[in-house]
């Protein structure tokens, strides 16, 4: 049993003409007869009781129209889903992305995309910086929002610029610096300095590392942590001075410890990164709207 017939039996059940039937499928009147008798052959059971004056549908016939109608309901849905798919208005996105830095807009993102494309369903994994690289590379996930890494050249992911962050020291309500107008880089010279661990965050630590040379210093790291929450932590029980990106404010619910800039400004990288030629519809209409928020610089208004 093909579709093909059964569209063609479901065309002269309506109807209940063989030739009005024909002329709205545009086909040849033998050939239409032909093909509901070939399925009459293959279901075992007359469809359609015929006289030279008129058709009617058989009580066999009449099961089959409606088996049909949801039959090809289907087909066409499957067929329709298939081509939503394909655009990227349908399916799986796997998003990998990373905590404070995306907090700002990840909500507002997901939520214009989900307008946009409702019926796709989105799988939110957050990760480490080098992790989200990795599973992009392998193709578990679809796209990420992430730092850049140091093998991220060799790796070969496409790179989109979404911003950049200043690097902050994080104070003891108490610390002395807290009263200062303008905190250097410098002036962290003798303090024990509490950052993300590498392994975790090798960009932003060593940028933290490069801007403390370019200072003029060689920092006194008292702890490297591998959760970023944690270095608040050790800041806020006087273990020492703590450098991060400024979005990790968004994590502080302490009134124990301040954020202040640095001084000259050091920043680092947030990028969306995906494989170019292996990018999912879903991965590529989720890409386009970012890069359209970034265009029109509303990303992180």
């Amino acid at each position: 049993m093909e579709l093909r017939q059964l569209r063609y039996f479901q065309s002269v059940a309506e109807e209940l003409s063989f030739s009005k039937a024909a002329q709205k499928l545009r086909i040849a009147q033998p050939a239409l007869s032909r093909a509901v008798k070939d399925l009459e052959l293959s279901v075992g059971a007359e469809l359609l009781a015929r006289t030279k004056r008129s058709v009617k549908l058989t009580p066999a016939g009449a099961v089959l129209l409606h088996e049909a109608g949801v039959l090809l309901g289907l087909s066409e849905e499957a067929v329709r889903k298939v081509q939503r798919t394909v655009k990227g208005q349908e399916g799986e996105l796997r998003l990998g992305f990373i905590g404070p830095p995306t907090q700002i807009f990840l909500s507002r993102l997901l939520k214009e995309f989900q307008k946009r494309h409702p019926r796709v369903t989105v799988i939110l994994e957050e990760r480490t910086p080098e992790r989200v690289w990795e599973m992009v590379l392998k193709n578990r996930l679809d796209i990420g929002l992430t730092r850049p890494v140091a093998a991220g050249a060799r790796i070969g992911l496409q790179t989109l610029l979404l911003r950049k962050e200043a690097l902050c020291v994080v104070l003891p309500r108490e610390h002395p610096l807290v009263k200062h107008p303008k905190v250097t880089w410098r002036m962290l010279r003798d303090l024990p300095i509490i950052v993300l661990a590498r392994r975790e965050g090798v960009g932003s630590h060593d940028r933290v590392m490069l801007a403390c040379q370019q200072a003029g210093f060689s920092p006194k790291l008292a702890h490297a942590p591998s959760i970023v929450g944690t270095v608040l932590t050790y800041v806020e029980s006087g273990a020492g001075v703590g450098v991060v990106p400024e979005s990790v404010d968004t994590l502080n619910s302490s009134k124990d410890v301040l954020f202040k800039p640095l001084y000259p400004e050091h920043s680092v990288d947030l990028v969306m990164v995906w494989k170019k030629d292996e990018i999912s519809p879903t991965g590529e209409a989720f890409r386009v709207l970012v890069a359209e928020w970034v265009a029109k610089k509303i990303l992180i208004k």
